[in-house]
């Protein structure tokens, strides 16, 4: 099963939950029992060399440099 992120409308609180995929967008918000709204996740995934430098494992732009899928239609 696929953890989804979701947000509240009602106090913008963001949370996740681990639901199967054929389950519907909404989940209940942990903080104020209201509808929240499944979000787009959005994740990135970096490496530290031994001199400490940051860089990104996809490589330098969007995700579609790494053959993903962002939607920037470059």
């Amino acid at each position: 099963m696929p953890v989804y992120e979701y947000v509240c409308p009602d106090c913008n609180v963001k949370f996740e939950r681990l639901r199967p995929m054929s389950d519907g967008r909404m989940a209940e918000c942990p903080t104020c029992n209201a509808p929240g709204e499944r979000v787009l996740s959005v994740f990135a995934a970096f490496s530290m060399s031994a001199g400490g430098d940051v860089a990104s494992l996809a490589g330098p732009g969007c995700a579609c440099a790494a053959g993903g899928s962002c939607g920037c239609a470059i």
